[in-house]
């Protein structure tokens, strides 16, 4: 066997209702002032409620940061942590999207050290501990509650990743209740990423093994079983639930076989234009799966009839290849929108994308193809 090496979350609660037991986990820890990291949207719905309820029945007393954004600009992250530290707090919390649970273990990290967030962009630079830190989603998408990664907008429009054990939080925390009446066009977007997870975790070159196979091959089930149904009816809780959980194991594999080519191209479309990450992935993933085909064919005919039952019984080449046409027609068929064009790409952008693209040097090491400035042009003239 190939040696490797998993880490994750150690603890984990999946329950409908469980955010209001945040309290009390926070409480055992010893913490007597938290950080609440959120967005005003989450605070507007209410569905940092029972943590914030839980908490001060708790005795914890709270400091609610909920200015975060999409794509956590350098800056934003840098005031947070700034007035962090001034109101003394010794827990961090967050209730949210991937970019709030990002900015969390930011906040987490960067309170305890004093080590520059400048210096720890890559793999394993962080030095020291951080606070104690839980996670609750809000979307079945990210996974950011059991990845040691946060990804963080440079300058205007670069992102990049601190990668590193430090960032994994005490306690990942699945409550249903969280993504209750989420729109359709997020539950398919978030819950596309998190299939990108797996998929990209399964094919990565560097570092699959047996453990992240058989976590994304599960998320896979969970996720293609349940993706239709969440976003055609969003108070179902068994579907809800079914995606947090698939989410949350595509997370866990990605952590330790990274994603690759998918995301690399997905980047530049958040930094550039601020399309969502989920959807991001989307609108590329068809095409770069055309791309890997020649070295990734017999995987992707493994995946096949696990996500698109229909594809069970064919010829490997035939699931590999219906697997690919799946995808294109899974977003349609879920309302999405499908092509570069409609988020306000132009062909005129495509060289630019493909040179930030190629600037991912992190993740396009893991693509079971070498992604090249040319084939990268080429996927973003097929997807426009």
């Amino acid at each position: 066997m190939t040696p490797f090496s998993f880490q994750t979350t150690p603890a984990m609660l999946c329950e409908v209702g469980a955010t209001a037991r945040i309290g009390e986990i926070m409480a055992a820890r010893g913490c007597r002032k938290v950080a609440l990291v959120t967005d005003p949207m989450i605070l507007e719905l209410g569905l940092a409620d029972a943590a914030l309820t839980g908490l001060r029945a708790a005795g914890v007393e709270v400091w609610t940061f909920s200015e975060v954004v999409a794509d956590p600009p350098e800056e934003m992250v840098l005031a947070a942590v700034s007035t962090a530290i001034a109101e003394g707090i010794d827990g961090v919390v967050s209730v949210g999207g991937g970019s709030s649970l990002d900015t969390a273990k930011l906040i987490a990290v960067l309170t305890r050290s004093k080590q520059p967030l400048s210096q720890m962009y890559g793999l394993g630079l962080v030095k020291g501990e951080r606070l104690p830190l839980v996670l609750a989603p809000t979307t079945a998408g990210t996974g950011s509650e059991v990845t040691p990664i946060s990804i963080v907008t440079t300058g205007t429009s670069e992102k990049k990743g601190v990668v590193s054990p430090q960032l994994l939080p005490d306690w990942a925390i699945l409550d249903a209740e969280l993504t209750v009446g989420l729109p359709a066009a997020v539950t398919a977007a978030t819950g596309i990423d998190a299939m990108v997870h797996a998929i990209e975790a399964y094919t990565s070159k560097v570092k699959k093994n047996v453990v992240s196979d058989c976590l994304a091959r599960q998320a896979l089930e969970l996720l293609g079983a349940n993706i239709r149904t969440a976003c055609h009816d969003p108070q179902d809780r068994d579907a809800r639930s079914a995606m947090l959980l698939g989410s949350m194991l595509a997370g866990m594999a990605f952590a330790n076989a990274p994603v690759a080519a998918v995301h690399a191209l997905a980047y530049p479309l958040g930094g550039h234009f601020h399309v969502p990450h989920g959807l991001s992935n989307a609108l590329v993933l068809p095409y770069v799966l055309d791309f890997n085909m020649p070295e990734a064919e017999a995987l992707y005919a493994d995946l096949a009839p696990i996500v698109f039952p229909d594809l069970a019984g064919k010829p490997a080449a035939a699931r590999a290849a219906g697997f690919v046409e799946a995808f294109k027609a899974l977003g349609p068929d879920l309302g999405m929108q499908t092509r570069l064009s409609e988020v306000g790409v132009s062909h005129n952008n495509l060289p630019m994308l493909a040179e930030d693209a190629m600037k991912q040097t992190r993740l396009l090491v893991n693509n079971p193809r070498e992604m090249t400035y040319d084939a990268a042009l080429d996927i973003y003239e097929a997807a426009l």
